[in-house]
């Protein structure tokens, strides 16, 4: 796909800000004159994730095709249409994707947002389109009425959640479930019933929750995710723990924080290998070398898969008497990180990662990570403009 202009970013912003999720596609000439695009990866994951057709379980062939309702939208008005999904017999069957009468609406190369809702395929025209305009409009136009019914059912959880938060703030300093670092966190969720457990599913309905002392500069965690052993030259945890790890007290442990930037005290450090697309944990002993890997794509997969929504929950950390007390404070409400800037982050040390490694006194070694985590800087780097919230006032 061709480079955005600043005008259609623009507009996608504004399509994020209320809470559209779309994928992008660009008919071209040859494309338009041939009534064929190809549904590039991400149209294919777009479409898988949002359940409307996976194009891995269809046969090739015309007799394999399938068709979706859909709607082209213009200023004013909208075409409701057919959409044909197939796969080809030629070749490996790469997958087409076409929107019947789409070439009275496009030209080539236009970059066209398709987005899923209501059991449709609904295409909007990014290049022509006056986006801002339409939605800033008294008239109720086909295209504004979608954007809004879509922001409407999108932002239901989130209001939901926001009210349960204010309510929780409103009862004062809460005292902590238990006395730990995870405290914060683990009280907040007792109190909105949210069951503990190491489900890498988001927290309530879909939202993740990520809570954090507001006196404590500390990164944020994103998310835990274990090398891939398959690849790597480690086959476990117990390996890095027995090569890198120190006695504190009556532990033998590893907790420390690995970055690109940076080689720690154990001479570990992580760099890109960007023609195998890994990330590499690596010792600056020759005889260990690169030890650890992980495939980048899944740790983008991972990223979306936890951030897709998320409230970022601050409390005030008191101490009374030797036991700590919560005074939620305020929430920053993110959606749909830009995944292209999570690599760049790891380049320049704003995103890390720490191990959590033990041994127990059985003998048995728990590792609580590797945890992703992020800069509190870096936050908006990594997400579109977010919204925060008081939950003792209106929006800040």
């Amino acid at each position: 796909m061709r480079e955005l202009t600043t005008s259609e970013n623009r507009k996608l912003k504004i399509l994020t800000a209320y809470s559209v999720s779309f994928t992008l596609i660009e008919p071209t000439e040859n494309g338009l004159r041939k009534s064929i695009m190809d549904a590039t990866g991400s149209v294919r994951s777009y479409l898988r994730e949002k359940c409307f057709h996976d194009f891995d379980y269809q046969g090739q062939g015309s007799e394999h095709k399938i068709f979706l309702e859909s709607s082209i939208y213009t200023e004013t008005s909208l075409k409701r249409t057919k959409c044909s999904l197939y796969r080809p017999v030629t070749k490996k069957g790469d997958p087409r994707i076409w929107f019947y009468g789409l070439g009275a609406f496009v030209d080539p190369n236009d970059i066209l947002a398709l987005i899923c809702f209501d059991g449709k395929i609904h295409v909007v025209n990014i290049t022509q389109l006056p986006i801002e305009r339409i939605l800033n409009s008294p008239i109720l136009t086909p295209l504004k009425e979608l954007i809004e019914e879509i922001k409407i059912q999108e932002n239901y959880v989130a209001d939901e959640l926001l009210q349960l938060l204010k309510i929780i703030a409103n009862r004062g300093p809460i005292a902590a479930e238990v006395e730990a670092d995870t405290g914060v966190g683990r009280t907040l969720e007792t109190l909105l019933g949210i069951d503990i457990n190491s489900s890498k599913q988001p927290d309530y309905k879909g939202i993740e929750l990520k809570s954090f002392r507001a006196n404590k500069g500390n990164r944020k965690n994103l998310f835990a995710q274990v090398p891939d052993w398959e690849i790597s030259k480690f086959k476990s945890s117990a390996e890095i723990l027995d090569s890198f790890g120190y006695w504190r007290e009556k532990d033998f442990k590893l907790y420390c924080t690995i970055s690109s930037i940076t080689t720690n005290s154990q001479g570990l450090a992580l760099k890109i290998d960007s023609e195998l697309n890994h990330l590499i944990e690596y010792s600056n002993k020759k005889e260990i070398g690169n030890f650890v890997r992980w495939e980048i794509n899944k740790l983008h997969e991972r990223l979306v898969e936890k951030h897709r929504e998320t409230f970022w929950v601050e409390a005030k950390s008191i101490i009374d008497d030797g036991k700590e007390y919560f005074q939620y404070q305020a929430v920053e409400h993110t959606r749909k990180p830009i995944v292209s800037q999570f690599d760049l982050l790891l380049e320049q040390g704003l995103i890390t990662l720490d191990h959590l490694i033990k041994r127990n006194s059985k003998g048995r070694v728990v590792e609580k990570g590797p945890l992703f985590k992020i800069k509190p800087k870096a936050l908006n780097l990594l997400f579109p403009p977010s919204k925060i919230y008081s939950l003792v006032s209106e929006v800040l």
